[in-house]
């Protein structure tokens, strides 16, 4: 049985690009299936597919999988690679997939995901500071700890897929994340899913009201190279 990942649109869903460029990186088979964000608020639309009203959903057979945490944790059951194979780095990956599953909120409203433009942003509020912080020293301490070049260490795993938002983020707009950081970000952009993402992203020209003005409540758009 085939398996079907349902997302949203490229520009703007980070909860969709954990399991898609996890499962991309994995070699993991999949169909794809967009459903964009086509109104403020999508939830009727997408119960039709979703008992949350939310993606990413993934579908195996009779099966329906949704949040993207739960995707990835029915995947390791099933497919090698998901996590690190050292003990330690497994731990560790997990705690920080956890980590950012239910926190850094200043940075997902502050700092809303849009692939495809660069943005002057706002002053910081101390809440994204600390989040911007905590980022810098967790990726620096992975990567010290593990060796790299992904956060827990040789292999790419889902501690890597749950920042690669982030890594969007960062260079939208221009977080000071270290040097560390500042690697991983430029290795996680240059990855061949990342690289694919990105690439599907600049062509949509879906333009969604309610995240439009997340946008330009963010800062001052810099540059715009979305299609349309």
């Amino acid at each position: 049985m085939t398996l079907t990942l349902i997302t949203a649109n490229r520009n703007y869903s980070s909860w969709s690009l954990r399991p898609w460029v996890l499962m991309r990186a994995l070699d993991i088979p999949f169909d794809e299936r967009i459903e964009p964000f086509a109104a403020p608020d999508n939830y009727d639309a997408f119960r039709a597919f979703s008992p949350t009203g939310q993606v990413p959903v993934l579908i195996d057979g009779e099966r329906t999988i949704w949040d993207s945490l739960g995707i990835v944790l029915y995947l390791a059951e099933r497919f090698p690679g998901v996590w690190p194979a050292d003990e330690a780095a497994r731990a560790w990956a997990m705690s920080a997939t956890c980590e950012m599953h239910g926190g850094f909120a200043a940075l997902r409203n502050d700092c809303t995901m849009n692939v495809g433009v660069r943005v002057q942003p706002r002053p910081a509020f101390p809440a994204l500071e600390r989040n911007v912080a905590r980022l810098a020293e967790l990726w620096a301490e992975g990567l010290d700890r593990f060796g790299g070049p992904w956060l827990a260490g040789p292999d790419f795993t889902a501690v890597d897929a749950f920042y690669a938002p982030v890594a969007f983020r960062v260079r939208t707009y221009g977080l000071d994340v270290g040097s560390a950081g500042r690697a991983w970000v430029e290795r996680m952009l240059d990855h061949p899913a990342m690289r694919d993402w990105q690439a599907t992203a600049l062509t949509e020209a879906w333009r969604e009201e309610s995240h439009e003005a997340e946008l330009a409540e963010a800062g001052t758009i810099t540059a715009d190279h979305r299609a349309g």
